[in-house]
């Protein structure tokens, strides 16, 4: 099911497309919401987008059941949908949409706040969130990345890659025009859009994975393969860090795609894998989690990597506590963040890996060994890490300036993933 109003938010989008207001006039902090009445104007409905002061960014979780969309500012809920099943939450690149890998579909998730440029300045409307009609059918869809200008959707079933432009999505009665190429196998696996149109796809089929291929820019599958790599098994994940750099984690290093090279870094183990990773334009180093036991049902590492796409360089940081695969951020400018299971946030140096700080934030917890289970999220947006405490269903905003947890709220449901969109 799906909230009501989109129908009417396409509709206002497409009236509101002009310039309303000078945008030198007013008062009020950015983001604030005006008064329809008070400014004259007769009150909207509900559903009805409307103008407001600047760019209002908004928070987007799943839950059992459904999707809650908080206000990031307040934490207050602005609205939530239905959505049965297990779902993942992917931000489609325009901070507007989040992408809901729900299986069998990337379904369009419409956060209900956006900013339409004009010029040297932008107006920014706000409406009620809701799950739109629009979506991208897929076998067991996996992983969104929006990189370069375009967004890539990869399905595990069937070897996927569709590819977009997420601007396209504020048309709400159609999907954008899309390009559609195929991996020679199936695979969990993901797809990075690069620069001047190329394509970064891993490799691998349903019995193993083993590294990437670069591919030229093209239509469908008329890509030419530039550059293959397959030193990496059991490849999984992706990164972008610095101007142009991506990388993919590996059962033994990482791969770096940079300057139309790919090098390995390797592990100091035999086997050390750096499977999740989180990247910034603002650092050329990747933070990533550390594993170094193969057999492991569920291995809680206590170190996290730091590897620099610059010098190829790895360097280990020992923190004193173990982590989730939803524990990794990056601050504003270029901190490597970890949420530990003792229920503290550490911000490290990305290039000397000193631990800055440690912040408390919520309660200690335990990882579940089933890699669905709610835990602690954690996703940064601006200077604010925003943490998620499933045992207690609540939320924290953590000002990353002040090293303090600002804000906290309760929520209605068991938060399980977060992400946001600026607005």
């Amino acid at each position: 099911m799906r909230l009501s109003g989109v129908a009417v938010i396409a509709a206002a989008a497409l009236m509101l497309s002009g310039c309303a207001s000078d945008p030198g006039r007013g008062g009020g902090a950015p983001g604030a919401e005006t008064d329809p009445q008070a400014a004259g104007h007769p009150a909207a409905s509900p559903d009805a987008a409307r103008e407001i002061q600047g760019p209002a960014p908004r928070l987007v979780l799943t839950h059992a059941g459904g999707i809650t969309v908080l206000d990031a500012a307040s934490l207050k809920v602005v609205g939530e949908a239905d959505l049965d099943g297990f779902n993942r939450l992917n931000p489609a690149g325009d901070g507007r949409h989040v992408l809901v890998s729900t299986g069998s579909e990337f379904k369009v998730f419409d956060a209900g706040v956006w900013t339409e440029k004009h010029g040297d300045h932008g107006h920014s409307y706000a409406a009620r969130p809701a799950l739109t009609d629009v979506g991208f059918q897929a076998s067991k869809s996996g992983h969104a990345v929006f990189h370069a200008g375009r967004t890539a959707l990869f399905s595990d079933g069937s070897g996927q890659v569709e590819i977009f432009e997420p601007s396209g999505l504020a048309s709400e009665a159609a999907r954008p025009e899309s390009d559609v190429y195929t991996a020679p196998e199936a695979h969990h696996g993901v797809a990075v859009p690069l620069e001047e149109g190329k394509l970064l796809v891993t490799l691998g089929n349903d019995e193993s994975r083993r590294g990437i291929a670069v591919l030229a820019a093209g239509t469908g599958q008329d890509r030419a393969e530039l550059l293959r790599n397959e030193d990496c098994p059991g490849v999984h994940g992706e990164a972008v860090a610095g101007p142009d750099a991506v990388v993919v984690g590996c059962e033994d290093g990482m791969l770096v795609y940079r300057d139309g090279r790919i090098t390995k870094v390797p592990s100091p183990d035999a086997y050390g894998r750096m499977g999740n990773q989180a990247g910034t334009p603002e650092s050329p180093v990747v933070l990533g989690d550390y594993k170094v036991d193969k057999d492991a049902i569920l291995e809680r590492p206590t170190r996290v990597s730091l590897v620099n796409t610059e010098t190829a360089a790895l360097r280990l940081v020992e923190l004193g506590t173990s982590y989730s695969f939803r524990s990794l951020g990056r601050g504003p400018s270029g901190e490597a963040l970890v949420l530990g299971t003792d229920g503290s946030l550490r911000i490290i140096d990305p290039l000397t890996g000193n631990i800055t700080s440690t912040i408390p934030v919520v309660a200690a917890w335990e990882e579940s060994e089933t890699w669905q289970d709610p835990r602690p999220a954690l996703f940064v947006q601006g200077a604010t890490a925003y943490v998620t405490e499933p045992s207690s269903s609540a939320i924290h905003a953590v000002d990353l300036a002040s090293g303090k947890v600002g804000k906290s709220a309760d929520l209605r449901h068991v938060p399980n993933e977060l992400t946001g969109v600026s607005g």
